[in-house]
């Protein structure tokens, strides 16, 4: 598409689709500059011209026809050096992390005229927080994640209004600790003697309201200039989790520090009427040390959702709706995220019940492949690829063959391979394509049937990941304009009769949820039948999830009659499996066809064994449905004695 000069060496960039900029904290002269490069397609089309101009300075109209050809370069200056960004991928907001404090920056469309719409940029909102250096924040639809080398902090801006007397509400401080005050000969003694000790925190996790007591107060500072429609917040803690450094026999691991802080929005699942809306639905948070990942939700409910064990040390990752992709110094790893089933019932109070279902938020994640590359150093993700940056380090390759000097030089050598990396070989972009959704589910579809025989978890578990793996592309926003919309929606059906089969089939204390999978899938009871039930006389076994899943339809699903072969097998299924049950099976409307005749033979075996009122009534009911009015009477009198009696 193009390419262009930044003031020096780029130390962290980020894009935004919404207004499609891109946003960097660069070097020069020892100083940093944080800038956003607007209207950068225009490059692709041979246009060299660039505009650089302060955030909020006033568009004059005669510029109009230049800014429509040209770059344009959004100078921020901040009193202190940017650390870190991230933009809101809902708003186009932007966030600045800076020491003590993080800078908002809310995303503005100034409509010159009619034919002329420029962004920028208006800083909007200061959160001062007392000690706190960010490594890396995360900003999403205005929650806002911190993390330094040891603690995550997550946030939430809530909008408030304004008091009755029109003073603003939007200042918010939380203390909860009384700290001793310095000066005093005791405390510095004690100053004196922690010195001689490295001082490790106690790991910590407080979820919701107790979050307020990790002991980080925020002061909110809105820049704004007021009007009508000034907008106030105010802060509401939402998760707090600080971590201690690994030990080992050697003292602490200075290695140890968070990385790939991100929040993941998750949509309502499109429909043609909310085609051009994106409703947010739900929110996730994922960040990682070294050798584990975390995934919280923290939508309605703040929870820990995933903990993810990488099998060596982990340099970055990017979570998406569907997968979770990390990279370590030689592997491209992928595992199944549970984003898509907490979703699921955060859209739908039906979830978990006899009418939907869904496999659990709990239920244990997959390494779905893993692919070598060497020195993986940075990835992201875009729709369905992967993006890898990679440098093969010729350097630690003749250290390798050194032993020896290695162990003298690791350091030097280290260094000097970060300070002249700019005119290094060896950097390499990678573009992967994802396998597609479909292609994928069918993979796993025909893996579980490696288990099927022998009947085990597994099967479904690998199932409920298909299930999952289909779920979350119908909650993508693109769902509607997908050319795999039909097929998506014929594996979704698909995915539900499969699970259906696993819970009838097999002995699962989840047994219950053949039900609702067998709705979900639009199989009719004649068609369940025709999947589960071998055809002839031969005695099959059959468990409890097809016997709750028959009991319910017919008990329930009033609409569909059954053929008389179907209700012969019905009957023969429960003679054998549950004989109890016949005389309420037979009264059902579903059961209309069967021969009455067989019925009666059915009944009587049953009654040889345990004689009840009910099955000489129910064998009365099939005496008049067979025209049979002498059995009728002999029964019905058979019942009077027995009530008599």
């Amino acid at each position: 598409l193009g390419s262009f000069a930044t003031l020096g060496p780029v130390l962290r960039m980020a894009h935004s689709q919404a207004g499609d900029y891109l946003v960097t904290i660069e070097e020069k002269s020892k100083a940093t500059f944080l800038r956003a490069y607007m209207n950068w397609r225009c490059m692709s089309a041979g246009s060299s011209r660039v505009c650089v101009r302060m955030v909020g300075h006033k568009m004059e109209e005669s510029y109009s026809e230049t800014l429509k050809e040209q770059m344009s370069i959004v100078e921020m200056p901040l009193s202190d050096p940017p650390l870190c960004i991230s933009c809101c991928p809902v708003s186009g907001d932007l966030l600045v992390g800076c020491k003590n404090k993080l800078v908002m920056f809310c995303l503005k469309y100034l409509v010159i005229n009619q034919n002329l719409t420029v962004l920028d940029f208006e800083r909007s909102l200061i959160l001062h927080i007392d000690n706190l250096i960010p490594a890396e924040v995360a900003f999403c639809a205005r929650h806002i994640a911190i993390t330094t080398e040891l603690d995550v902090l997550i946030l939430k801006l809530e909008l408030v209004q304004q008091s009755a007397d029109g003073t603003d509400q939007y200042a918010h401080r939380v203390s909860t600790l009384e700290k001793p005050v310095d000066g005093g000969p005791s405390t510095h003694t004690l100053q004196l003697e922690l010195d001689e000790f490295i001082i490790c925190q106690k790991p910590v996790e407080l979820l919701g309201e107790e979050s307020k007591l990790c002991e980080i107060p925020i002061t909110l500072e809105s820049t704004e200039l007021p009007t009508e429609d000034t907008k106030h917040f105010q802060v509401r803690y939402l998760l707090f989790r600080r971590f201690s450094p690994d030990q080992s026999p050697f003292g602490f691991c200075e290695e140890t520090k968070l990385h790939s802080v991100q929040l993941l929005p998750v949509y309502q699942t499109a429909h043609e009427e909310t085609e051009n809306k994106r409703e947010l639905l739900s929110l996730f948070c994922f960040f990682s040390l070294p050798h584990v990942g975390y995934l919280y939700s923290v939508g309605k409910l703040v929870e820990l959702i995933s903990t993810y064990q990488y099998s060596e040390k982990s340099e970055q990752a990017v979570l998406t709706p569907q997968f979770l992709h990390v990279i370590t110094s030689e592997n491209l790893q992928c595992f199944t995220v549970r984003c898509s089933a907490a979703a699921a019932r955060d859209e739908d109070p039906y979830i978990d019940t006899t009418m939907k279902a869904c496999p659990p938020v709990a239920l244990d994640v997959c390494t779905l492949r893993m692919q070598l590359f060497i020195g993986p150093r940075a990835i992201c993700h875009f729709k369905n690829h992967i993006i890898l940056l990679t440098k093969a380090d010729t350097e630690d390759i003749t250290e390798r063959r050194k032993p020896t000097r290695r162990m003298l030089s690791r350091k030097a050598d280290s260094i000097k391979s970060r300070t002249n990396s700019e005119s290094e070989p060896g950097w390499n972009l990678y573009i992967i394509n994802t396998v597609s959704t479909i292609q994928l589910y069918r993979e796993m579809v025909d893996y579980s049937r490696t288990y099927e025989n022998v009947k085990t978890e597994s099967c479904i578990h690998l199932l409920s990941e298909a299930h999952l793996l289909v779920r979350a592309a119908m909650m993508d926003p693109i769902f509607l304009q997908s050319d795999e919309k039909e097929e998506l929606l014929k594996a979704f059906s698909e995915s539900c009769a499969f699970l259906g089969d696993c819970y009838s089939r097999f002995d699962t204390k989840d047994y219950h949820l053949a039900l609702p999978y067998y709705r979900m899938s639009g199989l009719s009871m004649t068609e369940v039948l025709k999947r589960l039930v071998s055809e002839g006389d031969e005695i099959q076994t059959y468990e409890k999830g097809f016997l709750f899943y028959l009991t319910h339809s017919l008990n329930e699903d009033l609409n569909e009659e059954l053929s008389k072969e179907s209700a012969n097998k019905v009957l023969q299924i429960f003679h054998l499996a549950d004989p109890v049950q016949l005389p309420h099976i037979l009264c059902s409307p579903c059961m209309r066809n069967v021969c009455p005749l067989t019925a009666v033979n059915y009944l009587q075996k049953v009654e040889k064994i345990m004689p009840s009122v009910v099955l000489t009534l129910t064998k009365a009911f099939m005496a008049l449905k067979m025209g049979d009015l002498t059995m009728y009477e002999r029964e019905m009198d058979s019942y009077k004695e027995v009530k008599y009696a």
